[in-house]
């Protein structure tokens, strides 16, 4: 069972992944994100996850420049924005991304959303990336189980990681099988829903049985379910509350309880819908 902050899931090509991470969306450039990620490896966490569009990539590799923890042992995500799909724009992206975050090479470098009739050049830029060493692994996001079909159909690398919304009320079932069967890990983004549902009478019983909180149940079921989880905060205590869900263990009958409140509901946009 997965029992320490630091322990791993293997990717498909063999690198190792946090099962827990930082997400930064909406932290701000500068001090703030600095401070937030300084706080996470400071608890324990080794995973960041960060995209061009959240304008915070300088601060967060300054934060793990500055940390005395070695750059090998930290994981670290970005994503190629809509707007700077395609094969050239792509690559001018990553190394603005990579300059930005004074980092020689990425841990894992995500096509942010499957925007019809780029993301195929856009992924060719990525295998480019991954084959010359700059990027450890490369994944999408956002993708649903036709936008892997189609992707993998003439692609020379299958993507690493699917990185998508994931919670109690948007179980995915049917693309966990996908990903699963084809060796893709699938990862959460709001996996708390936004806060949403936090107080649902299962959250609040399976809180009370383990003396936890409900946000610690839900982080806690996604890595069981064996799904990789990137909680955002930019609170101290909540960083650290976050990661406290290493001591005990859902059982069977816990996880069907959570699998049961599934209703198909996004808090974000389906890709099918999103407006690029």
């Amino acid at each position: 069972m997965i029992k320490h902050i630091s322990d791993c899931t293997i990717l498909n090509n063999g690198v190792k992944m946090p099962w827990l991470g930082l997400g930064v969306y909406q932290a701000a450039e500068g001090e703030e994100v600095e401070r937030v990620v300084t706080t996470a490896l400071r608890t324990g966490y080794r995973s960041i996850d960060t995209a061009s569009l959240y304008g915070n990539e300088q601060g967060v590799g300054k934060a793990i420049q500055k940390s005395s923890i070695p750059r090998e042992q930290t994981f670290v995500t970005t994503k190629v924005w809509n707007t700077e799909q395609g094969y050239e724009s792509t690559l001018a992206s990553f190394e603005s991304s990579r300059k930005k975050m004074g980092l020689e090479i990425i841990d894992l470098y995500l096509i942010h959303w499957p925007v019809k009739d780029k993301y195929k050049e856009t992924w060719r830029a990525l295998e480019k990336l991954y084959k010359e060493g700059w990027v450890r692994a490369i994944g999408v996001s956002n993708f649903h189980i036709h936008h892997l079909t189609d992707l993998m159909a003439d692609c020379a690398v299958i993507p690493a990681v699917n990185q998508v919304e994931y919670h109690p009320r948007l179980t995915q079932v049917n693309l966990q099988h996908f990903c699963k069967q084809h060796h893709i890990q699938l990862e959460a983004w709001s996996p708390l829903m936004q806060g949403k549902s936090l107080d649902h009478p299962t959250l609040v019983e399976l809180g009370r049985k383990h003396g936890k909180s409900s946000v610690q149940i839900i982080l806690r079921w996604d890595i069981q379910k064996g799904v990789v989880t990137i909680p955002k905060s930019v609170n101290e205590e909540r960083i650290q509350s976050n990661a406290d869900i290493f001591d005990f263990d859902l059982s069977t009958e816990d996880i069907a309880q959570l699998d049961a409140m599934n209703r198909n509901e996004r808090t974000g946009q389906n890709p099918d819908n999103f407006e690029f």
